[in-house]
């Protein structure tokens, strides 16, 4: 059969990678199990941290519950609108989750909303709930990611790097598949392969060392909202170079500008000119 994705420079060939798992006649998408469990750890995670902070811990799994169903929103309304060409043409589709399309800026940007409109109902600092929720938000991050390479997804272009990977070519949405793949075309055992840059990894293995920055932070934490600060430095540092280097990226209406590239770099400046603020004011 061959292999569906291989790392050339490794030695690693992965065979039988399906996208899914059926259960009588229905079948159900790694995607969405991976998401799952993201959800899942990722409110662990916010429960370990409420524990190490001294915050009571029941009230993250009604944060949590909010926080997943109006981030899933978030998410596919982010998509939807900039991916609007093929929406406006087929509004069917628009509702339809299982055919692909979360945004996680957009879950991000529906769960600090949310977040906040909990905290003034439950009448808690909005910014130590978004420290605590933000090493979730990590986690979940984290873990998504690689449902994105159970999708053949969230790839970078051409690399011939150590980390360079293939992914059949007959996997692979054909718009996704730009002119310089098409033009390093690499033929393995009779199967066409696209080789590429495992954006997806590089974006979860980023996201694993913000994470521990933040948990071993936490002990020398000075004010509320100073984890969250550093977690929006350094998740949208990032994914401003990894969004760089997809084929898949969202643009701004009719501008050809990457919207969460650009977004990211407005957060990540954001972030660190408070946190030098912060830093430079208390010193004084």
């Amino acid at each position: 059969m061959g292999a569906d994705i291989r790392f050339p420079h490794m030695g690693i060939e992965i065979e039988n990678l399906g996208k899914s798992i059926s259960i009588g006649d229905f079948s159900i998408a790694y995607y969405g199990i991976i998401i799952s469990l993201g959800m899942l750890c990722g409110y662990l995670m916010a429960v370990f941290q409420a524990k190490r902070t001294g915050q009571d811990k029941e009230m993250y799994l009604d944060l949590a519950l909010w926080d997943i169903v109006f981030a899933v929103i978030g998410a596919r309304l982010y998509y939807v609108i900039f991916s609007w060409d093929y929406y406006s043409q087929n509004p069917g589709e628009i509702l339809n989750i299982r055919g692909g399309g979360l945004a996680i800026y957009g879950g991000v940007i529906a769960g600090v909303i949310t977040t906040f409109v909990f905290s003034k109902i439950r009448q808690v600092p909005f910014l130590r709930l978004a420290d605590t929720a933000c090493t979730g938000l990590l986690v979940g991050q984290i873990m998504g990611r690689w449902g994105n390479f159970f999708n053949r997804e969230a790839f970078g272009g051409y690399t011939d790097s150590l980390f360079a990977m293939q992914i059949r070519m007959s996997d692979v949405n054909t718009s996704y598949i730009t002119d310089e793949l098409y033009n390093n075309v690499v033929s393995y055992n009779g199967i066409d392969y696209i080789q590429v840059h495992p954006a997806f990894l590089y974006e979860s293995v980023w996201n694993i060392c913000v994470l521990a920055v933040i948990l071993v932070f936490t002990k020398h934490r000075k004010y509320d909202g100073q984890l969250f600060l550093i977690y929006l430095l350094g998740y949208s540092a990032g994914r401003v170079w990894i969004e760089g280097l997809r084929t898949d990226q969202l643009v701004l209406f009719g501008t050809g500008i990457a919207v969460s590239q650009l977004l990211s770099g407005i957060l990540a400046v954001i972030a660190a000119t408070v946190l030098i603020y912060k830093f430079i004011k208390s010193r004084k």
